[in-house]
């Protein structure tokens, strides 16, 4: 195959709502590891500008980001839903796409579908989504007709849980691929080795007693985290379990408020935003990793926590049973239930340090086979040239 038709065969249009680039969320993350490690593909990625500082195109290893509006989040987003695909057709004529992936069921979505219609090229849709799904529908009720185009015009359906797949077949996809490809963790990072002296000092600086257990959480501070379900669940728990949260979100006043309602402003300690570089500290200087989640699209945060050494404890809902088997790879609670989180923390302070090695070492096993962005880029090349190769 010439040159020049080799590289038309494996050029890829993406539709997200944001880019890649720092700060971003776990769909947009996936953007940057999948495609930095697909070198011989070329990637339009195609997404709202949202902040004005933001320049309107870049390009970044192979990936030529093209931001659309004023950098002014609502409007931009409503022009990459509505506009996004006009540019993208011009892009088309030039040097033609061989297939269009939309991040997301979300704004790109609808540029997506109106691109596949114009031009006939396949359309991958991915689920990454992590907000309750009632929530997502009620917000398209007026238009769920063409939200759930979305879905019946997508040929490839790739998922990051059971549970997204799942939504995306009730949705309306009939496309011959579907797959279920999760996110991965970055490994090297969260695995590496801290001295102890280091976790110590990281310790220390809590504040906390020496003794002390703590649980810890990477989370939006949002309704469907139950992070208010944790500190409730703390003035129960013996005084020596103190609480670490990192991250911050419109829950944030409301939280403090219930720490200091309970008297627990000697155990809580808020670290808001942490980035993912330094996150790997924190974590491995806490003894448990806590989320007690009313939805989740997968749950990144626990395969971190995993990756770090720590003994996890989540609910069994949406994405997490995928990964959290009770008793084998951490521990589960029940959502909205003080009690059942106070209890199942005590179960794991009455277990032996062997149970708790077994746990730690199940967990990170799983985590480099299935969780792995090595492998989870492979099966989406897979999937990329399975539409590809169906075109040509």
């Amino acid at each position: 195959m010439p040159e020049s038709e080799e590289k038309r065969f494996k050029k890829i249009i993406i539709f997200s709502t944001d880019d890649f680039l720092p700060p971003s969320g776990g769909a947009e993350i996936a953007i940057g590891e999948i495609t930095n490690r697909l070198p011989n593909f070329e990637f339009d990625l195609f997404c709202a500008r949202i902040r004005k500082n933001a320049s309107k195109f870049e390009k970044r290893g192979n990936v030529n980001i093209y931001r659309l509006g004023p950098g002014i989040s609502k409007i931009d987003k409503f022009l990459l839903a509505s506009l996004g695909h006009r540019q993208a057709l011009k892009n088309h004529k030039k040097e033609p796409y061989s297939l269009v992936w939309s991040v997301m069921a979300s704004y790109g979505g609808f540029a997506a579908v109106r691109f596949k219609k114009r031009t006939g090229v396949p359309f991958l849709l991915t689920l990454q989504e992590g907000d309750p799904l009632e929530s997502i529908e009620n917000k398209v009720r007026l238009g769920s007709k063409y939200f759930k185009n979305i879905f019946s015009q997508a040929d490839a359906l790739q998922a990051i849980s059971n549970f997204l797949y799942e939504w995306g077949l009730r949705m309306g996809f009939q496309g011959k691929v579907g797959k279920v490809i999760p996110n991965g963790v970055d490994i090297a990072n969260f695995a590496r080795q801290l001295a102890q002296q280091e976790i110590s000092e990281i310790r220390n600086s809590f504040g906390f007693g020496r003794e002390t257990l703590i649980l810890v959480t990477a989370s939006r501070l949002e309704k469907k985290n139950g992070i208010g379900d944790v500190i409730s669940a703390l003035k129960i728990l013996p005084e020596k379990v103190c609480f670490v949260i990192c991250g911050f979100g419109s829950l944030e006043e409301q939280t403090r408020k219930q720490v200091k309602e309970l008297g627990l402003e000697k155990r809580v300690r808020f670290m808001g935003m942490v980035s993912h570089e330094n996150l790997p500290r924190i974590l491995k200087s806490c003894d448990i990793f806590i989320r007690p989640s009313l939805t989740e699209g997968l749950g990144n945060s626990f395969l971190e926590a995993m990756a770090a050494g720590l003994i996890v404890i989540g609910t069994m809902v949406g994405g997490i049973p995928d990964f959290l088997k009770d008793g084998i790879t951490g521990f589960a609670c029940r959502p909205e239930d003080p009690q059942n989180i106070a209890s199942a923390v005590t179960k794991i302070m009455s277990l032996s340090n062997p149970d708790l090695v077994k746990v730690r070492a199940n967990a990170l096993d799983m985590v480099k086979k299935e969780y792995n962005w090595d492998i989870v880029s492979k099966k989406m090349e897979q999937i990329f040239k399975q539409l590809i190769g169906s075109k040509n």
